[in-house]
């Protein structure tokens, strides 16, 4: 295969079939991190919350059956070979479920919305992009590093829920993991709205299976390849600005899993929008609207690059391997969310 393709090409196109599962999931399923947010805490729904458990659950459940077949080394991964950081994924997370509540979209969300031809998540995406570089090599990389400096695991286990479990129990990991998946899948089942929902679980579970494909099919290039390519999945913080990146100096640098995974989500969501008739031009006509925008996709970027992570990065792809990290940093997504919800819906009236 590598005869005809390059394995940049290869793992771009693994991207890009997993970010069309995304982009569909997204317009048909209703599958998004601050509408399930917004439902559960304002609308009396948990039904799309509990979407992103299963979809989480079934992640784990493929993630650890590919580590069990010995198709995936956890431990290449970026989420399990950097020390954690209890304090950035706080603060991280914070910022970015603050300015995903701001600009009314997280990364994965703004990509989806312009795929069904909203030009106010093009200016998202840009300026999210932008300030992740900012952050991640720019003008702030110095600051970052101070005080969140981004280094190796030195231990010898992992910074893993599983991991650490099986370190404590002589326990198989894939044996931990799988039970952990299941409890998730189950949690996530045992409300009746999302059991009653077909449509539901099945976007769910495409959810689930695009975050294996991009585990597995980097790891399968990562052990056939010459090159040193990561192992990785789908994530839309960083990855946003390498696309943009690549769109202007792609000549020069080679294409990655991060480029093919936001043009397909971009894909999946402009299909999805024609397969419901959802596709519309529309612009932002209140500037301040469109400032409140830029400042929560700054905020987002810079947050993102603290937590490493977005809401699929670390909420989905990290939690996908147990990552000490996921549940943190999505739970203090959830909360600055809450804290960007109610400054714009109740504007902190008191009772």
């Amino acid at each position: 295969m590598f005869e005809f393709l390059t394995e940049h090409h290869i793992v771009a196109a693994v991207g890009f079939g997993g970010g069309i599962l995304l982009g569909l999931a997204a317009r048909l399923g209703r599958f998004c991190t601050l509408g399930a947010i917004e439902d559960l805490l304002y609308g009396g729904s948990d039904l799309r919350m509990r979407m992103w458990a299963l979809a989480i659950g079934s992640a784990v459940l493929g993630s650890f059956t590919l580590i069990a077949f010995g198709l995936l080394d956890p431990g290449e991964s970026y989420y399990l070979s950097i020390r954690w950081m209890p304090l950035a994924s706080i603060i991280g997370g914070l910022m970015f479920g603050y300015g995903m509540a701001l600009s009314g979209n997280c990364g994965y969300g703004a990509i989806a919305r312009l795929g069904g031809g909203d030009l106010r998540s093009f200016v998202i995406v840009l300026v999210m992009g932008v300030f992740t570089y900012v952050a991640l090599s720019g003008p702030l990389a110095p600051v970052r590093n101070f005080f969140f400096p981004q280094v190796p695991v030195t231990s010898e286990t992992p910074p893993g829920l599983a991991h650490h479990a099986a370190a404590l129990t002589g326990l198989p990991l894939s044996a931990i993991g799988l039970a952990i998946g299941v409890m998730i899948c189950a949690a996530a089942l045992s409300g009746a709205s999302l059991r009653q929902s077909p449509k539901a679980i099945f976007w769910s579970l495409v959810v689930g299976l695009a975050i294996v494909s991009g585990w597995g099919g980097t790891a399968w290039v990562s052990e056939h390849g010459f090159e040193a390519l990561p192992v990785v999945s789908h994530s839309f913080s960083a990855p946003v600005g390498e696309t943009i990146l690549f769109a202007m100096t792609g000549s020069l640098r080679p294409v990655s899993f991060a480029v093919g995974s936001v043009a397909g989500v971009w894909t999946g969501a402009f299909i999805g929008s024609m397969i419901r008739g959802h596709f519309r031009w529309e612009a932002c006509e209140d500037p301040r609207e469109l400032r409140r925008q830029i400042v929560g996709a700054a905020i987002m970027g810079v947050g993102a690059v603290l937590a490493i992570g977005c809401t699929v990065g670390q909420g989905m792809t990290a939690f996908s391997l147990l990552s000490i990290s996921a549940p943190v940093t999505f739970i203090s997504i959830f909360a600055g969310a809450a804290f960007g919800l109610r400054q714009l819906i109740e504007g902190f009236r008191s009772a």
